[in-house]
């Protein structure tokens, strides 16, 4: 198994973890792990067969869940895995068979980190993740293989893992009297989707296909095509521009639709510097090979990507191919979900396929994908502040963004609800131009803290688009 590496080859580093109130359970020390692991049944070791062939760059082992024992104060059935040793791994979620199932409960692990065997404390993972996604009722949404998950969490290189899932207690949970010492039984987890399993990531590699050597498959080559109008093919990092070079592209890109008008004075930020997918190491093998575009984009979701906080901006490339790889293969997605994706050092990344510049169609905010964008900011911004460098890099990326497209950061436009739980599908919805993921959708999407600095972000794109 190859160790985890950032664009330029850093290894991924030990990890700080927030320490979440513990259940309390019994639980096996770590050194027991072997003995505590049952047998795998026919299911188990048919899937470990299926995992463990080779799949470079990078990997998912996939664990069902299984009853462990009740929580001794609430008497309510817990879930999960005991203390095992794992091929290596960064980034984990639990996912489950049907996409439209909630899990109802709270979702604990902890990790082993692989280069100290030091074994971290429990950390919550966030189980609200359907409002990322696909449209209801659109082809990627109802594709075969569609899966339910939790939030993806980055937890560094690891080689053991634990978790637990408590269910929320049923409504008769006092009625049938726990008494928090019996063995549990099915109906503890009538509140737990069907087909519960840890999947578990190893991001691989960057550089899957070696960009030095020029050498690209027909996918890597279809995908940085998409970006000939401003890069050259295998580029890495598509470069700033300034002002006038900008709107100098942007007539070149655009000039053919344009008034008048708006070719004598085009409101447009100049374009940020944005690391292709070849950049950060897309294995384009992964995804489906066409591309899929909406019409204008009218509007940009922000999000944030409740993977944590605990990464260096050096290992952001290798997160981004284990969201990358967990849309993908865990959850049954085309290909990513985002669009852009930016770091906490304000660096900004290409999401999904398909060119910077065009109104590819993403998996970002459920019931409003179409003629929108979606910016995810990595890390949990619900009681952390997001950095002032990523709040400068999306007024960055959407007054050029925006600006493609003539629309003003500051104002408000209206879009059309492909259904979700705020807005009925078909309903005409008057939302900002940048938006947080909660304004089309009842979630903590994009975290507190990072939508409070919506406002900051609009005021200041508009100033780079000149209005």
């Amino acid at each position: 198994m190859s160790k985890l590496r950032g664009m330029r080859g850093i290894l991924a580093s030990s990890i700080g973890v927030t320490c979440a109130a513990a259940l309390a359970l019994p639980l096996a020390p770590p050194a027991a792990a072997a003995d505590a692991r049952p047998a795998p049944t026919a299911e188990e070791a048919t899937r470990a067969a299926v995992t463990a062939r080779p799949d470079v760059p990078g990997s998912t082992q996939s664990l069902p869940l299984r009853p462990l024992t009740r929580d001794r104060a609430s008497g309510a059935a817990v879930l999960g895995l005991a203390p095992r040793a794992v091929r290596p791994f960064s980034l984990l979620g639990v996912v489950w068979d049907d996409p439209a199932a909630e899990l109802h409960g709270r979702v604990q692990v902890r990790t082993r980190e692989a280069g100290t065997g030091a074994w971290s404390d429990w950390r919550d993972v966030e189980t609200h993740y359907a409002d990322h996604g696909a449209d209801p009722g659109g082809a990627e949404g109802t594709a075969d293989g569609v899966r339910g998950a939790t939030a993806p969490l980055w937890v560094g290189e690891s080689d053991g893992v634990e978790i637990r899932v408590l269910p929320e207690p049923a409504e008769d949970e006092e009625e049938r009297g726990g008494t928090g010492v019996d063995e549990p039984g099915a109906d503890d987890y009538s509140l737990l989707p069907s087909g519960l399993r840890l999947d578990l990531v190893d991001p691989g590699d960057g550089f899957p296909e070696g960009p030095r050597t020029g050498v690209m498959s027909a996918e890597a080559t279809a995908a940085s095509a998409a970006n000939s109008a401003l890069a050259p093919l295998g580029t890495l990092q598509i470069p700033a521009l300034d002002g006038e070079r900008t709107r100098q592209e942007y007539l070149a890109l655009r000039g053919a639709d344009l008034t008048e008008r708006q070719r004598a004075k085009p409101y447009i930020g100049p374009r940020p510097a944005i690391v292709t997918r070849r950049g950060w190491g897309a294995d384009e093998s992964l995804r489906e090979k066409r591309f899929v575009y909406t019409g204008k984009v009218k509007a940009a979701f922000v999000h944030h990507t409740a993977s944590g906080n605990n990464y260096t901006c050096a290992q952001a490339p290798s997160l981004i191919r284990g969201f990358y790889r967990y849309h993908v293969r865990s959850l049954g997605w085309r290909d990513i979900g985002y669009n852009f994706l930016v770091d906490k050092c304000g660096r900004i990344y290409e999401g999904r396929a398909g060119g910077v510049a065009k109104p590819v169609k993403g998996a970002h905010t459920l019931g409003f994908n179409t003629n929108t964008t979606g910016i995810a900011v990595i890390g949990s911004y619900g009681s952390k502040k997001p950095s002032s460098s990523a709040v400068k890099a999306v007024a960055r990326l959407t007054a050029w963004k925006l600006g493609l497209h003539g629309m003003n950061p500051r104002a408000k436009t209206y879009l059309k609800s492909a259904g979700g739980n705020l807005y009925r599908k078909g309903k005409k919805v008057r939302l900002n131009v940048i938006s947080g993921h909660r304004d089309g959708f009842n979630t903590s999407c994009p975290g507190g803290k990072l939508y409070k600095k919506l406002g900051t972000a609009r005021s200041t794109a508009a100033r780079y688009q000149g209005r």
